[in-house]
């Protein structure tokens, strides 16, 4: 009984650290977003200037990582050339800038609650650049269910009361440079067997983010930055937003540590929408029947893709257990035969 118990207790104890993981994710995702547009938004504090957010969070990041891995040694650095940093992060962090500069750029045109909604086509951006680099076999039932989640996603945009061209381009081209990120991550780093958790990523790739996003700045924000004489830097507003960025990089790392990446994909689901009834009940966005019947098809179709992809997992492992399995038999008939022929030979002496 107390060992049953014991047993109960600690799947009990895993379930609700699974779910403390996630409540965590959710919490810090949520408020990064909300956070970004409150900065960014005119209506509210009024500091549009994207270029200069991203730039804040990748200075702050990089310092914290150098600190955790350098001072504190929370985790140890991937041993990495030179030539490994230029061809692989270096383009990496090109495209993660990129991301990031248009995603944030997009909450100056957009309400949170369609952002949430367009970033429903990232399955549909990553397979389709996945199929395009070959690191995806192209199935036509697949694809069937990339237009389906698509066209939920051309309906919600239909009925957008606040529809903006500028913020929808920008927002598909921060999809489009984040699923390129995600396959470039599996082809540069993946396949030669260097995996990086979130704090080495941004030991590595936060500086050269930074880097990058100087060459727009200098050119787009520093001209405006520099004539506005009446702004001053707000360490409160601009330190928790970036201590709220390093924290869900954190919370990543600890979700998909402690889980997985599928549960990651299902918490998402959940803080989409919670940002959703945010955007409509708090900030007071439109949220029209329209919208919510293209999201809810199109959610429905990330829900069937990612349903897809855990059967193909269990299916993968299944089939690893299995030869597994065949070849700890076939070692253990070995070794049986091996016995027997020793006893043989022994009886005949």
């Amino acid at each position: 009984m107390g060992k049953g118990g014991s047993l109960s207790d600690g799947i009990i104890k895993k379930i609700l650290l699974s779910y403390t993981y996630v409540a965590i994710w959710i919490f810090l995702s949520f408020t990064v977003i909300v956070y970004n547009k409150y900065i960014l938004d005119k209506k509210m504090y009024n500091w549009p200037f994207p270029i200069s957010l991203t730039m804040i969070h990748m200075s702050f990041c990089a310092s914290l990582a150098f600190i955790l891995i350098k001072v504190f040694k929370v985790v140890e650095p991937v041993s990495m050339s030179r030539e490994l940093y230029l061809s692989s992060v270096v383009p990496i962090g090109a495209l993660y800038s990129l991301s990031l500069w248009l995603s944030n750029s997009a909450y100056i045109y957009l309400s949170v609650s369609f952002i949430q909604m367009l970033k429903a086509l990232m399955p549909v951006a990553v397979y389709s650049i996945g199929v395009l680099f070959k690191k995806e076999g192209f199935k036509s039932d697949t694809m069937v269910n990339m237009l389906s989640i698509s066209f939920g996603v051309a309906i919600a945009a239909y009925g957008e009361a606040k529809f903006d061209t500028w913020g929808v381009i920008l927002q598909l081209g921060a999809v489009a440079f984040e699923a390129t990120r995600l396959v470039m991550i599996q082809i540069l780093l993946t396949s030669k067997g260097i995996t990086l958790n979130p704090i080495t990523s941004l030991y590595y790739v936060a500086p050269c983010c930074f880097v990058f996003l100087m060459v727009p700045w200098i050119f787009v924000e520093y001209p405006v930055l520099k004539e506005t004489s009446s702004f001053h830097f707000d360490f409160v507003v601009f330190g928790t937003n970036s201590v709220c960025a390093f924290a869900l990089n954190l919370a990543v790392f600890l979700l998909v540590g402690k889980t997985s990446a599928l549960t990651m994909n299902v918490a998402g689901v959940v803080k989409d929408w919670l940002l959703i009834a945010f955007s409509w009940s708090v900030i007071k966005d439109t949220v029209t029947p329209i919208n919510l019947f293209g999201y809810g098809l199109a959610f429905l179709g990330v829900a069937y893709y990612n349903h897809s992809k855990l059967q193909a997992l269990k299916a993968k492992e299944a089939q690893k257990k299995a030869a597994q399995a065949d070849e700890e038999a076939g070692r253990l008939l070995e070794e049986r035969e091996s016995e027997g022929t020793g006893k043989k030979s022994e009886s005949q002496d």
